[in-house]
């Protein structure tokens, strides 16, 4: 409905009261030709904050749109394409409506069904209430107290769990990971079938190196025990608030775009700095391990392509050491046995859009290791200051103008990587363990050399505090107060600064925290996390130069270097030196039992999140046969 709708509505309402016989006239929900609205109604009348859901298989590939109720109960499906759809009502509290058919232009009012039991609605909740249930080893089991390995503290354990390895892949919680399939076998105890399960698939080093080795086995025991309780019957402890405010104005659409066996990794829509490039036009999917093919949907039309990079015979496949994937299974799957699912060389992480429309990707285009202008003897001034030898993923871009790829050699490795605000259009990755590493896209333009166009510096600390890049000492090593520091970095998440030029990751390794890389000075600061958050992953920085952060601590963090009241440089700026530039905000959902005022989510299941000004899109990754979709949010207020 649209606002002015809303507005003669609330005017008659005095008038409709008056003239019941009127009301259901009056209350009609005001559709366009290419939308289907209506009411959902239930035992007890209007179903406020309910989602209704319009799904086709007419279009090339399935195409669905959500929307939630007003507390009314009324609904639009705005904008659909022509089809005939099934539509029908899914709600906390309800099981799922009968399916009714609908074209756009028709009004069509709904009936909700209430769920006939507390477990039948619980198969509806988000799967954060379901992982909830999840005991956590109290903290007096930790320090050598218990079988966990004495030097493991519980938040290495929550890290663990949570975005650093179990949830930065797996939607823990949903009715395939808090059941045991039984095409795996039978079992004495659930702690058996856990061992058995993340064996399967080719990400099991993934799952039973943190779990069999980090944490020497024990979380065998808390999972058997997790997906035993829910055999048994046990519902979560906590249930989900319907919808309210603003969250009732999103708009989600679907696509299907993938296949059962290849998962999703990301996709891109357009250049955050300037959303209106590539408008309306195709969005790009990365399938990370899993495949060369690469999905291209167009939204207009529900059509899917694939694009596939013309990668070398001599590149290998892009599994085994030194990847998250191996080429062959531990153990069989439950869902394709011992069949070998992915087998990408190119390995494309994530997409970006420079100013001109072209798609700029992460991924591998030659064997390991690096250029001779990469490595120690070569008269390049960055491998004179700091050789680099090994590279397993470099750059690509893909001009869909003339539908022809480019590769770039980089020194340094890439993995997420995001373009800056400077006139150079410079494209910055992360991924380069020890260094900063960039190209300058307009050098590349104007020269074709990729030599000339990149650069790259390692992570040095101004502990001597006299604002130049010194000598430093290395990683471990101890301090000297007439040189600076070097740190390892390993940053996850890539962030240019539009507020000042700088450059900010988060660090994963070592002391988790932030660091800043000042493109001028090539000097850098780090900023260690302080309780109550801990375990960032993904991040992004926003308008003012603030840096967000997602935590495995349960929280959103944000950084403001502005607030820090000491020095920036010097002796005592090593990382400790800004707790006051940290604020957390907890996130929404239930906690884990027993371990204080918590939420067990972690957002972080695509591997950062994005403040941008554009519609966004999204996909999720998924392990058991379901095809992956690509959605567009749209924030536009319906009511």
């Amino acid at each position: 409905m649209r606002r002015a709708n809303v507005a003669a509505v609330f005017a008659v309402a005095g008038f409709l009261l008056a003239n019941p016989a009127r009301l259901e006239a009056q209350t009609r929900v005001a559709i366009d030709g290419d939308d289907i609205g209506g009411v959902v109604t239930g035992p007890h009348g209007p179903e406020a904050g309910v989602w209704v859901i319009a799904e086709t298989r007419d279009l090339p590939t399935r195409y669905a749109k959500m929307v939630v109720t007003d507390d009314q109960g009324r609904y639009v499906v705005p904008d659909l394409p022509t089809a005939k759809y099934q539509v029908w009502v899914r709600g906390y509290g309800l099981i799922d409506s009968p399916k009714v058919e609908g074209v756009p232009g028709r009004q069509l009012d709904l009936t909700a069904v209430p769920a006939p039991n507390d477990a039948a609605a619980a198969q509806y909740y988000p799967a954060i209430y379901w992982f909830a249930m999840l005991k956590i080893p109290d903290k007096d089991q930790f320090g050598g107290k218990s079988d966990i390995p004495e030097k493991v503290t519980q938040v290495d354990w929550l890290s663990t769990m949570k975005n650093q390895s179990c949830v930065g892949c797996h939607q823990l919680g949903q009715l395939s990971t808090r059941t045991i399939p039984a095409a795996l076998g039978e079992f004495k105890s659930g702690e058996e079938a856990w061992i058995r399960r993340v064996q399967a698939g080719q990400a099991s080093p993934q799952m039973v190196n943190p779990l069999a080795g980090t944490l020497g086995g024990v979380p065998f025991k808390y999972f058997g025990d997790w997906t035993d309780r829910i055999a048994r019957g046990e519902l979560p402890f906590a249930k989900p608030p319907r919808p309210q405010g603003v969250e009732r104005n999103i708009v989600v659409t679907t696509w299907d775009w993938g296949n059962e066996k290849q998962y999703l990794h990301d996709l891109i829509s357009s250049d955050k700095r300037n959303p209106t490039v590539n408008g309306y036009g195709a969005l790009y999917g990365s399938p990370e391990y899993a495949t060369d093919h690469l999905p291209v949907l167009d939204p207009k039309t529900a059509k899917v392509s694939y694009l596939t990079p013309p990668i070398g015979a001599d590149v290998p496949e892009a599994l085994g050491s030194g990847h998250s994937a191996i080429e062959k299974p531990l153990a069989a799957s439950a869902y394709w046995g011992l069949e070998k699912i992915w087998d990408t060389k190119f390995d494309n992480h994530n997409d970006m859009f420079d100013a001109k429309g072209r798609l700029w990707m992460t991924g591998t285009n030659h064997a390991p290791g690096t250029p001779a202008f990469c490595r120690k003897g070569s008269s390049n001034p960055y491998a004179k200051a700091f050789p680099l030898d090994s590279s397993e993923r470099q750059l690509a871009m893909f001009d869909p103008k003339t539908a022809k790829f480019k590769f770039i050699d980089t020194c340094f490795n890439t993995h997420h990587l995001q373009f800056g605000f400077d006139k150079d259009d410079t494209l910055w990755t992360s991924g380069g363990g020890p260094v900063a590493g960039w190209l300058n896209t307009a050098i590349l333009d104007e020269t074709g050399d990729a030599e000339k166009a990149q650069g790259w510096a390692p992570l040095v600390l101004d502990t001597n505090g006299n604002g130049k890049l010194d000598d430093y000492t290395e990683p471990g090593q101890p301090t000297d107060p007439n040189k600076d520091m070097r740190v390892f970095g390993g940053s996850y998440a890539v962030m240019p600064n539009p507020v000042d030029g700088s450059i900010w990751y988060t660090v994963r390794t070592g002391r988790p925290g932030v660091l800043r890389f000042d493109p001028k000075t090539k000097l850098s600061e780090i900023y260690y996390i302080p309780m109550p958050g801990f375990g960032p992953r993904g991040g992004d920085i926003d308008s003012k130069g603030v840096v967000w952060v997602s935590l495995a601590s349960g929280h959103l963090g944000s950084f403001d270097r502005s607030k820090c009241k000491g020095p920036l440089n010097g002796p005592t700026a090593t990382g400790d030196h800004c707790p006051e530039g940290w604020t957390f905000y907890k996130y929404p959902g239930p906690g884990f039992a027993g371990i204080g005022d918590n939420s067990a989510e972690a957002s972080t299941t695509a591997g950062s999140i994005s403040i941008t000004r554009s519609d966004s899109a999204m996909t999720c990754r998924s392990r058991p046969p379901m095809k992956t979709t690509a959605s567009r949010r749209s924030s536009t207020a319906r009511w």
